[in-house]
């Protein structure tokens, strides 16, 4: 098992505003809206929506990177594929700011060594934890495995909604966006991609019936 190391906190931003700036910044778009922030119903608004904004908003706060270090070799030469599928996850889109909801299937093979399940799941959130535009964060993800883990290949595939354009816009409802990124064996062999493909598409009652 290699050693965990400590997880790093993103560079501080000296422009961010502080905590009074985003709460008198809702509400001028309250204002704007066309009501009145100071009506009872819209008093503790802002620092609703400030604190919202830290949840949503919190994979700012921590390198995805860190969260893939901490890895085990002893695999008894395990070198078949690791599929996590149906990584639910939330996020909003960084041209209206709109939520974008979706699941995640993340897959690799090992080369020595593994990470923990938990870890990979962490990683999608963490991505999903920022403003985003899904290609973007499908490579990001893909990306992150790649260069920490150095294994065999990576492959990612999202399914996710998009509030941008079912509640405003073309207003399209049921309509979801696929997007993959295929690296190393899973990009150059069409042997493990398509059983990368069987087993994402593949309905299973395993997981439903352990819960």
């Amino acid at each position: 098992m290699t050693n965990q190391k400590p997880l790093s906190v993103v560079e501080h931003n000296p422009d961010r505003p502080d905590r009074s700036e985003a709460e008198a910044a809702v509400r001028t778009l309250i204002k704007w809206a066309g009501d009145d922030p100071t009506r009872e119903g819209l008093l503790d608004t802002p620092a609703r929506v400030v604190r919202a904004y830290e949840e949503y908003f919190q994979g700012y706060n921590v390198n995805p990177q860190d969260i893939l270090q901490r890895t085990f070799e002893e695999v008894e030469g395990y070198d078949e594929m690791v599929l996590l599928k149906d990584i639910r996850f939330e996020s909003h889109c960084e041209h209206h700011m709109a939520a974008i909801i979706g699941k995640a299937h993340v897959a690799y093979l090992p080369n020595n060594r593994v990470v923990g399940i938990s870890k990979l799941a962490r990683v999608v959130e963490l991505y999903a934890q920022r403003l985003q535009i899904q290609e973007k964060m499908t490579a990001q993800i893909a990306n992150a495995i790649n260069d920490v883990l150095k294994p065999e290949g990576v492959a990612v595939i999202i399914e996710a909604a998009h509030q941008c354009m079912t509640c405003r816009g073309v207003h399209k409802p049921g309509v979801t966006m696929m997007t993959s990124k295929m690296i190393g064996a899973f990009r150059d062999s069409d042997r493990t991609r398509r059983e990368f493909l069987s087993m994402v598409n593949n309905p299973s009652s395993i997981a439903t019936d352990l819960v």
